[in-house]
Parts: structure tokens; C-alpha cells; sequence
């Protein structure tokens, strides 16, 4: 059962003094985030700082979900930078064009999508396939941002083959390059485990910086030169640092839609927009529950926020943006009240930009790099793998199915292939066709109690149905109970976001019932559970 959720205000007189203190921070943890997001996917470095600007000062005011930042994020790195190499077919600047217009393309869908209501649709997908698909995500980032950090060009060009390759990168690493990506490294790994206050009040990124430009500035890596370390000659230069045009309007680049009919054109439209719609309403309803007033986002409206946002930063030569969840819960770790917050984080982004330029091209990105490397490591940590194989031995195959296929494919194949495994799966549990599909449900409400009575299988198609139950339920309903006597089985998707669900109701609890007569596939509250004939 959930706890009553309420929306009473949070005390306090200036919610406009936290909301600036809030922004300011957010920004700090965003600008070197930005450069390197931008610069992992093909992109201009300023190209990620433009997004944010955009999705902090145009997206906003015009969203449904208060707390949450938009912008740049590593989920989409790898069908960025995909879009910019496959469209570019050798020439990285075209591909960038032609990129763009991808961009503007799914940014348009994504509106529609908005406007048809479906923002809701990626609640519906596994917890295991997300999962899957970011842990594969974070080892392509890995592989190709680790030889950044130690100055090497690799040779290799798969992901897997990055990755075994990174040994050899070592050995022969550029040592002033590599001393840089290894103390950045160091810090963003090690500044969890310091317990002073300093360390909870400065973001590991800033520090980061703060040592990795004053030793570039030490190897002197604005002007190009060799040097000689253990007999071996090495090179360094500005092309290890991060790199800006002159002035702000020489950053806009127009979108190349010369291509855009073209299957690999399709293709990247295809993955932006479902996966960037997936992954920000997943986003949003995880803030949702760091909210300390509990507010529910209105998805739809965040979504058509987004498209709009995502239309404006494509036409300028921006990276595709999504509601970020580290940036989010730094925002309200912060002290945030409201989308205020966000705006001004877009505002103090535009300032830096626009005043500092020769600070930011003395970032180095071997340091930029190393954030890349620690954020795939948290992508692709071996807990998601335990975490699978705890909630059971049907999550742990869907996560390792659609992380290898799409190491071995890309995003769009590796998610249809884990969704086409999860259907077998659920077949093999009992389910037919017709009650994954054709689920009948039955709402009757008794004073303050809603009943929803599931006919059928409580899967991850039923779901979206249950939850426009739920969200209809009138505003004298205390108590919401799901009833699961009548099905033949209920999956760890359902399970999961029925507790999600429970965080956007203000003023009702929600309940299971009927599951004592159904088989847990594990000991874990959410494993999935099936009927023993």
C-alpha cells in the first residue's frame, strides 16, 4: 500500500532566493556535462551548452513537470553520434547538418505525440529493458571516451572492440593527457566517500575543473609542442582542449535536410523520438517521487514542452534533449520550488557563454572525457546485473538480451528484441495472446473505495488501462484497490509502476489484491508471479 500523497506547500518565504540558489548550482554540475555530452556525440562542445540554455530558458515555462532539468544527457550519446557518423558517411561536419534535421524531424513527432497523448505509452516498457539498453549505452561510452582521458586514438571502431582495446591505450598513453584524465578520474570516484560538508556542497565536476585547467594551462597545452617522457616523444596541443567558434552567433549551424528521406535518416527519427520520449517521461516520474511536495507532472504537457524545445535547439545546431535525472535530483537536493529554478540554470549557462569564452576553451577534454567514463560506469554497473538477477531469473534475461544485442546492433533493435523476449517470456508464464492483449478490466466504486478488477493478465499491456483508472478516479476515492484474483499472471512491469503510480495520486492509497494465489518467480516484491495450474 502507498503512502498518502498531499501538495500542501513547503514552508518557507522566498522561494525565488531558492530557486536562483538552486539554478546556480544545477548549472555549475551542467557546463562540463554539456561540453562533454556534446563532444562524446559528434557534436560542437557548445552544441550541449546551447540545449541546456534552450531547455532551461524556452522549455520551462512551458512544461508540466516543475522540478525536472531538461537537457543534454548521456542516454543519447550513442544515437547521436551514430546519427552524425552514419549520416555524414565520412564527413563528420555534414553528418552534424544532417543530424540536426533528424533532430527537428523527431522533435515534430514528439510534439504530436504530445498533442495524441501519448507520453504515457513508455511507462509501459520493462524496467529490465531500460536497464539493458542504458548499461549498453554506458559501455559504448566507456569504450570510446576512455582513450579521450589518456590521449590516444584508438584503432578500434566497435564498441566491444573499444573496449578491448583500452589496455593497450593505457600502455601507450600521452602522459601529461593521461595525468589529467586520471586525477579527474580520481576525484569524480572518490569525492562520494568524503563525509565533510565541503563535499556535499561542491559538485565533483567543479572540481574537476579546478584542477584540470590549471594543468593544462601547467603542460601548457594551448600551444602546440613535443616533449619526452622515459625516452619517448610525445605531442601536445590545443587540440586537447575544448574548442569554440568566435562569438555566440557563429555557434548557430542550419539543419541539412538533404538526406532526410533517406533509411538511415528514418531510422535515427525513429530511435530520437521514442527513445528521447521514453526516457524523459521516465525521468519526470522518478522526480516526481524526489519531490518533497509530491507534485504529479502533467506528462503530456511536459512532452510537448520537450518537442518544442528539442524543434528550437535542433534548428540552431543543438543536441536532442530529454529531462535529466542526476541534474533533476541535484536541483531538488538543492533547495528547488519550482521550474524557476531550471530557467535560471538556462540563464547562468547563456551569462558564462556569452562573458567567459576563454575560460571554457581552457577546459581540457581529457577531463570532460573522464565524466563521460564515470557516467558510463554507473550505467554500466555489475549492481544493475545483481539487481536483475535478484527480482528474477525472467529480468535478468531481458536485461542481458538487450544489452548484448545492442552492443551487437544498436538501440532500436537491441529494445525490440528485449520487448520481443519479454512477450515470449510471458507466454511461457501461461499468458496467451488474447490476455496480454485483449485484457478486460472493471471499475466499481463503493463510497470512497475504487475497485479495478483485472480479467486476464496483469502485464505491461494492461498497464496504461489501469492507470487511466487510476488517474480518473474522482477526488472522494481514499483508497484504490487492484484486484488480481482473476488473472493468470502479473509482471514485474506492472508490479513497478503500480507502486510509481501510487506517487502521482494526491489524496488515495492504492492496494494489490488476489496475489496470495499466484507463484513469485523470487523474493522480491516486484517479481513477476504466475498462476501454478
Amino acid at each position: 500500500m502507498s503512502e498518502v500523497r498531499t501538495n500542501a506547500p513547503l514552508p518557507g518565504r522566498n522561494s525565488i532566493a531558492a530557486d536562483a540558489k538552486a539554478g546556480f548550482f544545477v548549472f555549475l554540475i551542467a557546463l562540463p556535462l554539456c561540453l562533454g555530452i556534446a563532444m562524446a556525440s559528434g557534436f560542437p562542445p557548445v552544441a550541449g551548452v546551447m540545449t541546456a540554455i534552450v531547455g532551461g530558458l524556452i522549455v520551462s515555462p512551458l512544461g508540466g513537470a516543475p522540478l525536472t532539468i531538461k537537457g543534454p544527457a548521456a542516454g543519447l550519446i550513442v544515437i547521436a553520434i551514430g546519427a552524425v557518423t552514419e549520416l555524414g558517411q565520412g564527413d563528420m561536419v555534414a553528418g552534424y547538418h544532417r543530424a540536426c534535421a533528424v533532430g527537428m524531424v523527431a522533435a515534430a513527432i514528439q510534439v504530436v505525440f504530445a498533442l495524441l497523448r501519448l507520453a504515457t505509452v513508455g511507462i509501459a516498457i520493462s524496467p529490465s529493458v531500460v536497464h539493458g539498453m542504458l548499461a549498453a549505452i554506458g559501455v559504448i561510452i566507456v569504450g570510446k571516451q576512455a582513450h579521450v582521458a589518456l590521449g590516444v586514438v584508438p584503432t578500434a571502431t566497435t564498441p566491444l572492440g573499444l573496449v578491448a582495446e583500452i589496455p593497450r591505450s593505457v600502455a601507450h598513453a600521452n602522459p601529461e593527457i593521461a595525468a589529467i584524465g586520471v586525477l579527474s578520474l580520481a576525484v569524480l570516484f572518490g569525492w562520494g566517500f568524503l563525509r565533510a560538508r565541503l563535499a556535499k556542497a561542491i559538485p565533483a565536476p567543479l572540481v574537476v575543473l579546478a584542477l584540470a585547467v590549471p594543468l593544462g594551462l601547467l603542460f601548457d597545452l594551448p600551444h602546440p609542442h613535443a616533449y619526452e617522457f622515459w625516452r619517448e616523444k610525445f605531442e601536445v596541443g590545443p587540440q586537447f582542449l575544448v574548442r569554440l567558434p568566435g562569438s555566440l552567433l557563429e555557434v548557430i549551424a542550419l539543419p541539412d535536410f538533404s538526406q532526410i528521406l533517406s533509411g538511415a535518416s528514418i531510422k535515427y527519427i525513429v530511435m530520437f523520438a521514442l527513445v528521447g520520449t521514453i526516457e524523459s517521461t521516465l525521468s519526470c516520474l522518478a522526480v516526481d517521487g524526489l519531490d518533497p511536495r509530491k507534485r504529479a507532472s502533467d506528462l503530456n504537457r511536459d512532452l510537448f514542452a520537450l518537442g518544442v524545445g528539442n524543434l528550437v535547439a535542433a534548428a540552431i545546431g543543438g543536441l536532442p534533449m530529454i529531462s535529466e535525472i542526476v541534474r533533476s535530483k541535484a536541483n531538488i537536493d538543492a533547495g528547488a520550488q519550482s521550474a524557476k529554478s531550471n530557467f535560471l540554470h538556462g540563464f547562468f549557462l547563456l551569462a558564462f557563454v556569452a562573458l567567459a569564452p576563454d575560460l571554457l576553451q581552457s577546459i581540457p577534454l581529457a577531463a570532460l572525457a573522464a565524466m563521460l567514463v564515470f557516467t558510463g560506469t554507473r550505467l554500466a554497473s555489475p549492481r544493475h546485473f545483481a539487481h536483475s538477477m535478484h527480482i528474477g531469473l525472467d529480468q535478468l534475461i531481458l536485461f542481458t538480451v538487450t544489452l548484448v544485442v545492442t552492443l551487437a546492433t544498436d538501440l532500436l533493435v537491441g529494445v525490440g528484441v528485449g520487448l520481443g523476449v519479454k512477450l515470449l517470456l510471458h507466454f511461457g508464464h501461461g499468458a496467451s495472446w488474447r490476455q496480454l492483449f485483449r485484457t478486460d478490466i472493471a471499475c466499481v466504486r463503493d463510497g470512497e473505495t475504487l475497485r479495478i478488477t483485472l480479467h486476464g493478465a496483469a502485464a505491461f499491456t494492461s498497464l496504461l488501462a489501469v492507470r487511466k483508472a487510476v488517474l480518473a478516479a474522482p477526488s472522494e476515492v481514499r483508497r484504490i484497490v487492484v484486484d488480481c484474483t482473476d488473472v493468470t499472471m502479473v509482471d514485474h512491469t506492472f508490479l513497478s509502476r503500480i507502486d510509481a503510480m501510487a506517487a502521482e495520486l494526491p489524496h488515495a492509497t492504492i492496494e494489490l489484491a488476489g496475489m496470495d494465489g499466484l507463484h513469485r518467480m523470487s523474493g522480491h516484491p516486484h517479481a513477476t508471479r504466475r498462476r501454478l495450474v
